[in-house]
């Protein structure tokens, strides 16, 4: 997220610093890379802001790697979000967004599919992104080659400000750097992209951890042409074969760090049900990441309880699919675009203050955080 912008805005001609405590903790290094407002049963403003992206990422996608020289591993192949009946199929969310498939359609959309499922819903909109192995690494650069500048290793301990007569205005940041020293830092504007970690700078924001472990198969070149999106389990084919299966949801686990045998056992039972041939797929890796959660689990974007800081945070398990909206969004709003009536309801829909004492926003259904 702190990437997508920082993109956007230095190619704007904004002098621009990303400061990192640690790029192996971004969620888009964890993340499996699916855009799947469609197939994730997405409804309300969340399901329009992941529309929203959706149409923008092909655009965005050319921008990044014209300006990297990279791929980004886009693959528009569409996603099948299997079911145990039809019944269940037709009672999804989004069914009517997707074509239906009885137990014929399925096993020729995903050969070798698991018999416990005899309906699915085919979302064709949707699709995946390599964002572990290329678009990260393609974002990096494309910032690089407009002047981004970086500071990996430098841990924000806290957001100076000064009192107005309205709300407390940005003045700087206080960080710790790699080599241990401390520094003020000063700045009139900033984003808040920390995931996870969000309040541990802003108290005030509802965002928590949510944990998922992962895991990785190499298969055939070619074995599964779309994504499965299954209750519990999702398989993600790359072009080259290789298989990324995730993924837990460990809310419980707050910011513990590691792989743990339940976890594994919850994946490994997900493609013995889905794919079981997969099964005897080798190992590739096996890794974890927190998801920034919210209670409504959408994102907080726009203002801040700061002038001068904006949000992008909170995005949980649909980070990648929404970067390029929040990057549009947030660049718009620092630079003082005018926002056409559709982009300032989103950005309404999901301010940092809708759950006290403002009730939740439209469409926005309740969740509360366990653990």
């Amino acid at each position: 997220m702190g990437l997508a912008i920082a993109h956007q805005l230095a190619r704007r001609g904004q002098a621009v610093t990303v400061l990192s405590r640690s790029r192996s903790e971004a969620a888009g290094f964890v993340a499996a890379g699916m855009l799947a407002p469609h197939a994730e049963g997405l409804s309300g403003a969340l399901l329009a802001l992941g529309q929203r992206s959706l149409e923008a990422i092909p655009a965005w996608v050319e921008q990044i790697e014209a300006d990297s020289g990279l791929s980004c591993g886009l693959r528009p192949c569409g996603i099948v979000v299997p079911f145990a009946s039809a019944t269940e199929r037709d009672a999804y969310p989004t069914a009517s967004l997707g074509t239906p498939l009885d137990r014929p359609d399925l096993e020729r959309e995903i050969p070798g599919i698991g018999p416990g499922f005899q309906a699915a819903l085919l979302f064709e909109q949707d699709g995946q992104i390599d964002n572990r192995r290329q678009l990260m690494r393609a974002l990096e650069r494309a910032c690089s080659a407009h002047g981004v500048a970086f500071q990996e290793g430098a841990e924000v301990l806290d957001l100076h400000q000064e009192a107005q007569a309205t709300a407390p205005r940005l003045t700087g940041v206080r960080l710790r750097r790699a080599e241990g020293d401390e520094q003020l830092l000063s700045c009139g504007k900033a984003v808040l992209a920390c995931g996870a970690w969000s309040a541990r700078l802003l108290s005030e924001l509802s965002v928590f951890p949510v944990k998922g472990q992962m895991l990785s198969l190499q298969g055939p070149i070619g074995a599964l042409a779309r994504v499965v999106f299954g209750p519990g389990t999702y398989l993600v084919a790359r072009e080259d074969g290789l298989l990324v299966v995730g993924a837990t949801c460990e809310p419980e686990a707050g910011f513990a760090e590691g792989l743990t045998p339940a976890g594994q056992r919850q994946l490994q039972a997900g493609i013995d049900a889905l794919l079981p041939e997969a099964a005897q797929w080798p190992p590739m890796e096996r890794w974890w990441g927190f998801r920034p959660c919210t209670p409504d689990q959408g994102p907080l974007l726009g203002a801040s309880p700061l002038a001068g800081l904006e949000l992008a945070t909170g995005h949980h398990r649909n980070g990648v699919l929404l970067a390029a909206i929040t990057a549009e969004l947030i660049t718009a709003r620092l630079l003082g675009d005018e926002l056409q009536a559709a982009d300032r309801g989103l950005l309404e829909a999901f301010r940092w203050d809708r759950f006290s004492p403002r009730a939740p926003a439209a469409g926005m259904p309740a969740v509360t955080p366990a653990g």
